[in-house]
């Protein structure tokens, strides 16, 4: 067996960072940022109102207030989306509505709550009851983003606002990282489709759905491929449609262990390589990776916490590294522990919930750690890293932690 650390180091060895696309914004949601984006305009693009009211001269309301309103004549309408190209003299005032372009001449603007006026007034005169200063209630131009700001850096991920944003600066292709593309296959005769009636013997096929969900929110294109039956010949038929799909990697779940049906393993030697099939971890230790016909081969076990660790610690840094990032986006915090804790001197990583107290945050273990138990990692907020040779640690102690993503 090979450490995690070792085996983690001789698999991002076999890749670099996929190329560039465009796609339209509509499309950009969660993806990579390729290049810079800088903005093209300034923002706002002219001055305008913040309110619905009156634009006027600020010296022409100084004096006024409840009890002693001025009146000012209205002489012009001007619309959001409207153009501001008059200009409005001293003593009078333009109806204008939020966002509309502020007219020439004009250095503030009054709520429309602080006149006479009702929302749908068509009055010539409006009576003003509250003074305003000079720039009141007005957004100049470029006071939120001038031309030429770098608005995004290379390599962020596209956010809902971040989509937003790019509308708003009329970005309509958008620069990103190509999606690394996963082929996925499940195996074993014991897998039934999730809607499948169960039956003595059978269980459904919770890994392909687990690992997809996994792959698509690291950013990837998942090509399902569906489960191999325990047959060689058919793990080799399902292996050659995956490399027909031109993915950047094949991922497989089960049958690399010591199993007699366990034919995955001999299925890659036979077209491939494998550069080692197990890791001193647990859960995980039968982790699998080589290529298929020159394609990138990760086989994990098939037990669902087991794959869930290895997807996380060993695929998910791929992902993430072939999208433009470093392999290190997931979060890591130092925990402590609220419990004794037992290891088998393998480096283990453990189920656990976080409860933060006095400052800091407690790890509990989310039941027993058998690598069948998903819902203990349905429980889980993190994965603790227990060192290898550690086979005690002590409640209080200080560990590492995988934080898992909500």
């Amino acid at each position: 067996m090979i450490s995690v650390q070792e085996a983690q180091q001789r698999i991002i060895s076999n890749f670099k960072p996929l190329g560039t696309t465009s796609v339209p914004l509509d499309s950009a949601l969660g993806r990579v940022l390729s290049e810079p984006i800088h903005s093209g305009i300034d923002f706002p693009l002219f001055d305008n109102s913040s309110v619905d009211g009156f634009a006027l001269h600020a010296e022409d309301v100084s004096s006024c207030g409840a009890d002693n309103p001025v009146m000012l004549g209205v002489v012009a309408d001007i619309p959001a989306g409207g153009s501001g190209d008059i200009s409005i003299p001293q003593g009078k005032a333009a109806r204008i509505m939020t966002g509309a372009p502020l007219p020439n001449g004009v250095d503030a603007v009054v709520m429309i709550e602080d006149t006479d006026a009702s929302q749908r007034s068509q009055s010539p005169e409006v009576r003003v009851f509250k003074s305003v200063k000079r720039g009141e209630n007005i957004r100049r131009r470029g006071s939120d983003i001038t031309q030429g700001q770098k608005i995004f850096s290379e390599g962020a991920t596209i956010r809902p606002q971040d989509v937003g944003m790019l509308a708003m600066l009329g970005v309509a292709s958008v620069p990103v990282r190509k999606m690394p593309r996963v082929a996925l296959i499940s195996s074993g005769d014991e897998l039934l489709p999730v809607d499948a009636p169960l039956v003595p013997g059978k269980i459904h096929d919770s890994n392909t759905y687990m690992l997809t969900a996994l792959a698509r929110k690291a950013g990837a294109e998942v090509l399902s491929l569906g489960v191999a039956p325990d047959r060689l010949d058919a793990v080799h038929q399902i292996l050659s449609q995956a490399v027909e799909t031109q993915p950047d990697l094949i991922v497989s779940s089960a049958g690399v262990s010591m199993g007699a049906f366990d034919y995955i393993k001999d299925a890659v030697e036979a077209s491939g390589r494998l550069d080692f099939w197990k890791v001193n971890m647990r859960p995980g230790k039968p982790l699998a990776f080589g290529s298929y016909r020159e394609i990138p081969f990760f086989g994990l076990p098939g037990n669902p916490v087991s794959s869930y660790v290895s997807f996380q610690v060993f695929v998910l840094p791929v992902l993430e590294f072939l999208s433009g990032g470093n392999g290190e986006k997931r979060t890591r915090a130092r925990v402590w522990l609220g419990e004794d804790i037992e290891s088998d001197g393998r480096e283990s990583y453990l189920r656990a919930a976080l409860k933060h107290e006095g400052g800091r945050n407690l790890a509990f273990l989310t039941g027993h750690q058998g690598s069948g138990n998903l819902f203990s990692i349905v429980k889980a907020d993190a994965l603790l890293i227990i060192p290898s040779g550690v086979k005690f640690c002590p409640a209080g102690s200080e560990v590492e932690a995988l934080i898992l993503e909500s």
